[in-house]
């Protein structure tokens, strides 16, 4: 029934199957995919990319053809545990970026980052080379390429021979690069990572930890940027709300109802 664990360790949230993992786990199958160079794509959703997904078809292939599918926002924690099945916790995209950055550094790994804009770019260079000296930096390039750029793009990333590629650019655009191209990027790893650049350059600052355990890094976004913001976090926001109040609806009175007050306390 929707909100119990399957057998390969997945809880369903509003139809998405997302991966019941803790940040550590994710870093050790990143380890494993980078030691037999088998791929592994990321995914990461969070409340607006799950109401976006019920109307953009390809984004919703584009993120559950991930090998990995991350609760990104504290919104879908909380929403697990209503449905009675709780993720371990939250992986943020860009916890897992820094997380990244230090297994670069201690396993001497090959990064190429894509995406931002050049300024920004050229200051996460910057950055990274003087906090993670150990990584090597396969490439780089920024994220303003059209459509048709798109192959030579895909082809500078596969001549890089990169461990890991860092997809910096904005939903679905980074989703929809990751489906056409992952299988021929021959990276291990392919991990989107939206803003990140931004926050990891200096360009914009990320909400403060007690924002981040409550579920309000939306609100300290919209603070920073009101007039371009309000109304699409007001949108979203209400539309989750409404997906996620029916989904717990149908997790508690629906068909497996009776399924679930039959499992044992001590079984769930």
């Amino acid at each position: 029934m929707p909100g119990h664990d399957s057998a390969d360790g997945k809880v369903e949230l509003c139809g998405v199957r997302v991966d019941a993992l803790t940040m550590p786990q994710v870093v050790a199958r990143v380890g494993e995919a980078v030691r037999t160079r088998q791929p592994l794509a990321i995914s990461v959703v969070n409340a607006a990319k799950l109401v976006h997904m019920r109307s953009d078809a390809l984004l919703r292939e584009s993120v559950e053809s991930g090998d990995l599918v991350l609760a990104d926002g504290m919104s879908l924690v909380w929403l697990s545990r209503l449905k009675g099945r709780p993720l371990p916790e939250r992986v943020a995209g860009i916890d897992l970026m820094f997380e990244l950055f230090r297994l670069a550094h201690r396993e001497r790994l090959r990064v190429y980052f894509l995406g931002a804009g050049a300024d920004t770019l050229s200051r996460v260079i910057e950055v990274v080379r003087r906090d993670y000296p150990n990584m090597v930096i396969a490439g780089f390039r920024d994220g303003y390429f059209c459509d048709d750029q798109e192959e030579q793009v895909a082809d500078d990333v596969r001549s890089a021979a990169a461990d890991v590629l860092l997809v910096a650019m904005s939903s679905p655009k980074k989703e929809y690069f990751m489906r056409r191209w992952g299988d021929s990027l021959r990276v291990p790893l392919c991990h989107g990572v939206g803003g990140s650049f931004d926050v990891l350059a200096g360009k914009t600052r990320r909400a403060p930890r007690w924002m981040q355990r409550f579920g309000l890094e939306w609100f300290y976004r919209l603070a920073q940027e009101p007039r371009r913001l309000w109304k699409r976090y007001l949108i979203t926001n209400l539309k989750f709300a409404f997906l996620a109040s029916a989904d717990v609806a149908r997790s508690w009175w629906g068909p497996g109802r009776a399924q679930r007050r039959a499992i044992p306390r001590n079984a769930r």
